[in-house]
């Protein structure tokens, strides 16, 4: 069957949230050719139970061995998805699905191949859960250029190309937006609904914002030199190199002049710099190579088309 759109929930012990959500996605997307896949990351509670429990023509479940994070969790939903269309939310009850019929009209009348929502009025305690958004919203925005106001919202919806494109590995989800970017996507933002958590207890709190920039580190070298790595490294090399060779040649001088340089911490820092820049730039060769190799063991390109318009004489 040819859905239209696929609805990918992941979750970790959301017992008491499977039904209520299932019921309402059911309802939001009544008249649309539709498939809602669930995905289990290893929950240890009755999530897993109440999912098999449930009779629905268009529920599909996937169940992971152990938990892997949410990332991964989203990939294999999205990896499973055959709608033209892929929504991904939370299952806690705070993403609404009455809000994807909206996004998938945005989509479709503006030709965007992502539209992400922003939890405009969000339910959500001050201390542990909008302050670490807020911190990490501010650091992806400034540092990434893609300027949204929400990063954070799970409710997104895709291009079904688009979405198997992503690469969510690690956890790399709070950076769906930059990805998709990456990937050439055109992306729009959109208000939507946001509900106080009913059941269950947050998964996230203030750690997470460390994680994020460290993931950060990982999205600027994506954005900036995945496809040429050795204007990263070649240039830092060529630089310490360059400093560890005037440094030297200082101390040679001094040396030729007759003042002992033997044991200074000059020289030994001009040695350093020497060797650094040797391994920045063997690096830069190294990780050219690898780069070559991805894209074309794989058969990828490094550009994406949009489209091909040919014009023809009449």
């Amino acid at each position: 069957m040819a859905y239209k759109i696929s609805v990918v929930v992941s979750v970790y012990n959301e017992e008491d949230n499977i039904r209520p959500l299932v019921d309402k996605i059911t309802q939001a997307l009544e008249g649309y050719a539709y498939e809602i896949i669930y995905v289990d990351d290893g929950s240890t509670d009755r999530t897993v139970e109440v999912l098999r429990s449930i009779e629905h023509p268009h529920l599909k479940t996937i169940v992971f061995r152990k938990n892997y994070g949410q990332s991964l969790a989203l990939m294999a939903g999205i990896d499973h998805a055959s709608g033209e269309y892929i929504a991904t939310m939370d299952g806690d009850l705070q993403n609404d699905p009455d809000d994807i019929p909206m996004m998938l009209k945005v989509a479709e009348e503006g030709s965007y191949d992502m539209v992400a929502g922003n939890r405009a009025n969000r339910k959500d305690g001050f201390i542990l859960r909008k302050i670490p958004s807020y911190i990490a919203n501010y650091i992806i925005r400034t540092s990434s250029g893609v300027h949204l106001k929400d990063y954070g919202c799970a409710l997104k919806l895709f291009k079904a190309d688009l979405a198997k494109d992503l690469g969510l590995y690690g956890e790399l989800h709070r950076f769906i937006p930059v990805l998709a970017h990456l990937e050439g996507g055109s992306i729009t933002q959109v208000d939507v609904k946001h509900h106080p958590r009913q059941f269950g207890t947050s998964k996230y709190g203030l750690g997470r914002t460390f994680k994020v920039v460290s993931d950060l580190l990982l999205m600027l070298f994506f954005k900036k030199y995945l496809q040429k790595p050795m204007h990263l490294f070649g240039n830092a090399g060529l630089l310490l190199l360059a400093v560890g060779i005037v440094i030297n040649l200082y101390l040679g001088f001094l040396k030729i002049l007759g003042q002992d340089i033997w044991g200074k911490p000059l020289l030994i820092l001009g040695l350093l710099l020497v060797i650094a820049g040797i391994q920045f730039i063997t690096i830069g060769i190294v990780v050219e190579i690898q780069m070559r190799t991805y894209f074309e063991s794989q058969q990828k390109r490094p550009y994406k088309i949009r489209n091909i318009i040919e014009n023809k004489e009449s």
